[in-house]
């Protein structure tokens, strides 16, 4: 399973429809939020929400918080 992390990044692959499900922390800034929400909803990918950026980062196997990453489809050569 390849995933990307980060607002930009998983911004990116929702729009290029490359996103199979987003994971979004709680605390992350509304607008982000509001963003990624709608469109989540444009592009029928499922969304799941995490308590924290922390709880989110750790998951995400970084030592840092994430507002948000993807899962996404793997590359094809």
């Amino acid at each position: 399973m390849q995933f990307v992390i980060g607002s930009k990044q998983t911004t990116k692959m929702v729009g290029q429809g490359k996103a199979i499900e987003v994971y979004v922390a709680q605390d992350t800034d509304q607008r982000l939020k509001d963003n990624i929400v709608r469109l989540c909803t444009a592009a029928n990918v499922p969304i799941s929400w995490i308590e924290t950026m922390k709880i989110l980062g750790e998951t995400c196997g970084i030592e840092v918080g994430a507002a948000m990453a993807a899962v996404v489809l793997p590359e094809i050569e």
